[in-house]
């Protein structure tokens, strides 16, 4: 096939890749001119930074060097004081010579002279000079009129003498003595023109320029050649302003003109018109091609506009390219549409087709059925079939833990997990939701129907242990009769749930066997009306053989393998004979017969037989108890003063509980729960709690025991918890109720208050 339309596109997308390619140099070219631009800049900024930096290291150099010898030597506070000077005219050689050491040791350094108020002499590396001899009076004068001035003086002249050559200087003065005297002046000048040659070092002239200005604005010196200083206004470019906060200087600094930037500007500009030739270039040859590549377009739009006419659906107002778009989109729409219609009709057939075999359908119906579904394993004929039931124990919890969507997940999964075990046992499976809580799974098999049994059991083996280790889930399997056919799919159905109405009486491993059903001979009521008579007669009659009773009745149940509702309806019949005997003795027995849907709702919920038992004998063991507690009421009030006497004798024993006052007296813990809050108002352990730190506050108050010892004394098997206990009750900590010297009791009786 010819691929001419994919030339023609081809050629049609040149004009903009040169176009794009023009415009990525061309701007490329100016990110690298604006790149550049900006690391010049920072250079500079950084060169200037440095310099800076280095200036003000200088200063502060200077004046550290000078505060140190200041410090160090003695000499010049004598060269304060005017009669040592008359007398050791050595003082005065001495300090001269150290502000010559000084000047000498820092180029910066141009002059240094101290002032001593008391006479108005001075003191300079030329020795003493008179006041109306010194030329630098005014300055001095104008020093001691700011006294708390910090830092160097703007730029000023300087002359030692009156016929001196006059200097430019910066000047630096403390008040002497150090740091705040009121003798003198200090005075350090340091020389604006070796400042200067110090930044002319730091400076390539012919590259950058650095212009200093003063406060005002003023240029004081620029590193430009003379003809470059000339020309300033119209030269290089100022990059930086830094200011000099020790000396209140301005610095300008910059490249110099004619040096940097100039072939990124040429170049950026030529390719500015080798862009614009491209851009008319690309401009014609687009239209050009365009024109020409739109026939094949043109076509395909005259047949989708005879499509849309035909549907009353032309006239909008769109291009081409959308009326293409918008045929395929819907072209593909109705396609997903379809498939997904398709994919939903045969998941309905399939679940229609399983509960039609549920109820029993035709052998010849049912494989051509499953046949056209294509449910039907290739190259196999299955011998034997079997269904399977399987059931979420506690549906109830399920629901409630878990959303509506985490259901359906959870459900989704079990359902691939259980096909997946079935196949790797070698077996065909099918499974469906039949119900809320329960799944039904049609298994196959080519071989023995014992073989299949077995089978199954042991898919029924690995799935519930799966699922109860993954999903925490249980779940009941109760297995159907094995057929030949697929026409006898629905009695094995109607045996499983035959099987699984006996889940309670079969269901010990979770595994339920259609073939493990009773006879219809095993079922003899009058014996459990009878064990019901007999258990309410030893109920009535305060006989604890009742329990008994009641073990031999769950006993008969197991060996007769009641159904589920069987069992639940003699049940009934045994409440509703108890009740009729005790109900109308008191409010209390009263309360336990009344609403009767909470008893049936936690019957309806055991699982199995042994969990309907527990149940059953709990409730009952309840109703024992009010029906005791009120026939004995002088056992009762006997009851609770041997208990209370028992505990007060071994409180101090760690294992006292209500477990084990329930061995100990052969009643439940409840039941000893149940009296302490009828007898004392407070829970056991709050009473046990309390004697427990009363024997604490005496032992810590009146012995030198360590809080170990007496935690294991008052039955606490280690400190940390006696501790805790110990101030949550008392208030304090045990090793602070000691340090505190508390008498026992007093803490939390006054907390009481």
């Amino acid at each position: 096939m010819k691929k001419n339309w994919y030339r023609r596109m081809l050629l049609s997308y040149f004009p903009i890749f040169f176009f794009t390619v023009t415009i990525l140099i061309f701007l490329s070219l100016i990110l690298v001119n604006d790149i550049s631009h900006k690391e010049t800049v920072k250079a500079d900024r950084l060169s200037t930074d440095y310099m800076l930096d280095r200036l003000s290291r200088s200063l502060r150099a200077v004046e550290m060097d000078v505060l140190e010898e200041l410090e160090k030597n003695d000499r010049y506070r004598d060269a304060l004081n005017a009669r040592t000077t008359r007398e050791d005219r050595q003082v005065v050689i001495d300090v001269a010579d150290s502000m010559r050491k000084l000047m000498a040791n820092d180029g910066l350094i141009h002059s240094i002279y101290i002032y001593r108020l008391e006479d108005k002499q001075v003191l300079t590396t030329s020795g003493l000079v008179g006041w109306e001899s010194f030329a630098d009076r005014g300055f001095v004068e104008r020093a001691m009129e700011r006294p708390e001035f910090r830092g160097w003086s703007s730029i000023r002249t300087y002359r030692e003498f009156s016929i001196d050559q006059e200097r430019r200087v910066v000047s630096m003065y403390k008040r002497w003595p150090l740091p705040f005297g009121s003798e003198g002046l200090f005075v350090v000048n340091a020389d604006v023109y070796s400042i200067e040659q110090m930044i002319r070092s730091m400076n390539d002239g012919d590259v950058s320029f650095v212009d200093v200005r003063d406060e005002n604005g003023s240029l004081l010196f620029s590193t430009r050649s003379a003809e470059r200083e000339e020309s300033a206004a119209t030269g290089g470019k100022v990059l930086n302003r830094a200011t000099f906060e020790q000396l209140g200087w301005t610095f300008e600094t910059g490249i110099a003109a004619g040096q940097m930037f100039m072939w990124v500007s040429v170049i950026s500009y030529a390719w500015v018109g080798v862009g614009l030739v491209t851009i008319v270039f690309a401009i014609f040859y687009i239209l050009y091609i365009t024109r020409k590549n739109y026939q094949p377009i043109r076509v395909i739009m005259n047949r989708i506009e005879s499509i849309r006419m035909s549907e009353n659906d032309f006239g909008l107002k769109m291009d081409e390219l959308s009326v293409i778009d918008q045929t395929l989109e819907k072209l593909i729409r109705q396609t997903e549409d379809f498939e997904k219609q398709q994919r939903e009709n045969l998941l309905v057939q399939r679940r229609q087709l399983f509960h039609d075999m549920m109820q029993g359908l035709a052998k010849e119906t049912a494989a051509e059925r499953l046949k056209k579904l294509g449910m039907l394993p290739e190259a196999k004929r299955l011998q034997r079939l079997a269904f399977v039931v399987v059931e979420i124990g506690h549906y109830r919890d399920f629901s409630r833990a878990f959303s509506a969507r985490d259901q359906h997940t959870l459900k989704f999964a079990l359902t691939n997990v259980l096909q997946e075990l079935a196949q790797t046992e070698g077996m065909y499976a099918w499974a469906e939701w039949i119900a809320e809580n329960r799944m039904g799974v049609i298994v196959g098999w080519n071989g023995e129907p014992s073989s299949l049994r077995e089978t199954i059991r042991r898919f029924a083996d690995k799935g519930r242990d799966w699922v109860a280790e993954h999903l925490r889930l249980s779940l009941f399997f109760a297995i159907g009769s094995v057929e030949r056919d697929w026409e006898g799919v629905g009695r094995s159905y109607r045996a499983a749930l035959d099987a699984l109405s006996h889940k309670m009486s079969l269901g010990k491993e979770a595994i339920l066997m259609s073939e493990d059903l009773p006879g219809e001979t095993g079922r003899q009521w009058y014996k459990y009306i009878q064990s019901a008579a007999e258990l309410v007669k030893a109920f009535r009659l305060l006989n604890a053989e009742w329990r008994d009773s009641l073990d031999a009745m769950f006993d008969q149940m197991a060996a007769d393998r009641l159904k589920d509702e069987d069992i639940r309806t003699a049940l009934r019949t045994l409440m509703d004979m108890l009740g009729t005997e005790l109900a109308e003795m008191s409010p209390e027995l009263q309360a336990h017969f009344q609403a009767p849907e909470a008893s049936e709702a936690a019957e309806e919920e055991a699982a199995t037989l042994a969990e309907l038992k527990s149940r059953m004998s709990e409730r009952l063991t309840e109703i024992y108890r009010t029906y005791v507690a009120h026939s004995e009421t002088k056992n009762h009030l006997a009851m609770i003063k041997e208990l209370k006497a028992y505990i007060e004798e071994h409180f101090e024993n760690p294992d006292l509980s209500l477990k084990h006052l329930s061995d100990r007296f052969h009643i439940s813990g409840k039941y000893v729960s149940y009296l302490f809050k009828e007898a004392f108002n407070m829970k056991f352990v709050d009473y046990l709690a309390e004697l427990r730190m009363d024997r604490a506050e005496r032992l810590l108050a009146e012995t030198e025991e360590s809080i170990q010892r007496i935690a294991l004394q008052v039955g606490y098997a280690n400190s940390i918890t006696f501790g805790r206990v110990f101030k949550r009750l008392v208030g304090v900590t045990p090793g602070d109720y000691r340090k505190l010297k508390l008498k026992p009791g007093t803490t939390r009786i006054s907390s009481d208050i």
